[in-house]
């Protein structure tokens, strides 16, 4: 038959050219080795002839489809897995690049943003309960030394973002995409403000009033299920954490501008978010883009770093604090998929197959693409523009100080 001539000829030349530690398991029981070993580290089962087109089109989007429609299983550690699949891609599939998947150019409507953070976030709190830290706290973690647990790396990230933002006690703050309450909760606590929260999860609006309220802190912060762009009043801080991915590209001078009028003149605003290493509107070659957009992020689109900061600049922002926190992206998503493996059978109760293998594949896949460049993350600090210079800081010293003294105190006592 055709396809199976197709398909000897296409094993043979990966095996030959590239020696992939890896063997496809057909639907009949006929094997074919993608290398020359002993055993295989990664097995692919394909269930019926419907695998073929993703397997003979090996970018990134089609095997994580296929994946996750249940057209083949793989088995093999799930690090394997990714690096074989990436390996697959980059040396048998196409080179080209793509041009990004037509929902990114759909309008960011209040009722998309809605359904597309409702797809994303509202799976189940006990989803994600399972895997991230206690505080529930789902963006990049700060590892400070490299050898933090994920508990206390988020903890130092919520810590650092309220530092560097120079928090002090009555100062109003407004948190967009607030997720599970951890950053406004602790902005009360311990910085004493006076907080918003906002988010379009209706599960995560419930859980974090909750919260708010077990804590006893419903006089210092207001948990809202709003979109950003219905906020109106005057806010001396304003964060954004892991929330502007879904702002679209086209929007980006929107949801600056808005930012930039609900800042009080003397205020300061973070962005802390992810971003694209590709300079123009392609995606990546050898895919991965389409297959988050379909089943991860819909209406998700990353921007290079360059955009974001001309979109800040053009809505009346001078930046002041740029640091990228790839290193710690990898640590961190490599910890919630490590939590993601070691759950696995609670989750399987909580969610259907497909979805399973969606969060599986995804969590691990996003660490390698951290660790590879792919993707980057950024904390961009700002304040309003035109202002003397006396209001910025000298240094990045004033960001480390409460370590520093602790650093310092510990030392003394011993």
């Amino acid at each position: 038959m055709f396809w199976e001539k197709s398909l000897i000829r296409w094993a043979a030349q990966i095996r030959d050219k590239f020696n992939l530690p890896a063997r496809l398991v057909l639907w009949n029981g006929r094997q074919h080795d993608f290398g020359h070993f002993v055993a295989p580290q990664i097995t692919l089962q394909a269930k019926s002839m419907a695998a073929l087109p993703y397997l003979l089109e090996p970018t990134l989007d089609n095997l994580g489809a296929a994946y996750v429609e249940g057209q083949i299983d793989i088995e093999g550690k799930l690090t394997d897995i990714i690096h074989f699949s990436y390996a697959l891609a980059k040396n048998t599939g196409s080179s080209g690049y793509h041009f990004l998947n037509w929902q990114r150019y759909l309008p960011h409507s209040r009722t998309i943003d809605k359904q597309a953070i409702e797809y994303h976030y509202d799976v189940s709190n006990e989803f994600y309960q399972l895997w991230l830290d206690k505080n529930m706290v789902y963006s990049c973690a700060y590892f400070e030394n490299g050898d933090e647990n994920l508990e206390t790396a988020q903890l130092k990230k919520i810590d650092y973002i309220l530092t560097k933002i120079q928090a002090q006690a009555g100062q109003a703050l407004l948190d967009i995409g607030c997720g599970w309450g951890a950053l406004v909760i602790r902005a009360a606590q311990k910085f004493g403000m006076q907080c918003v929260g906002i988010t379009l999860s209706q599960k995560q609006y419930e859980l974090a009033k909750a919260r708010v309220e077990a804590a006893k802190l419903t006089h210092q912060v207001e948990i809202r299920l709003q979109d950003y762009r219905d906020v109106i009043g005057q806010f001396d801080r304003i964060t954004s954490i892991g929330m502007f991915e879904h702002v679209g590209r086209k929007n980006l001078p929107t949801y600056f501008v808005k930012i930039q009028k609900l800042l009080k003149d003397d205020g300061i605003v973070m962005n802390h978010g992810i971003t694209s290493t590709e300079l123009d509107r392609r995606e990546k070659p050898f895919g991965g883009s389409t297959f988050i957009s379909k089943y991860v992020f819909p209406h998700g689109e990353l921007s290079p770093l360059c955009t974001v900061l001309e979109s800040i600049q053009r809505s009346g922002f001078e930046v002041f604090d740029v640091e990228n926190l790839r290193r710690h992206y990898v640590n961190t998503l490599k910890l919630w998929s490590e939590n993601f493996e070691h759950h696995a059978t609670a989750l399987k109760q909580l969610i259907d197959d497909q979805k399973f293998r969606i969060w599986r594949i995804y969590l691990a896949g996003c660490a390698y693409a951290f660790e590879r460049d792919d993707t980057s993350i950024y904390q961009i600090v700002c304040r309003k523009a035109g202002q003397a210079a006396q209001a910025l800081p000298y240094s990045r010293q004033y960001m480390y100080e409460d370590r520093l003294q602790k650093s310092a105190a510990h030392k003394v006592s011993h």
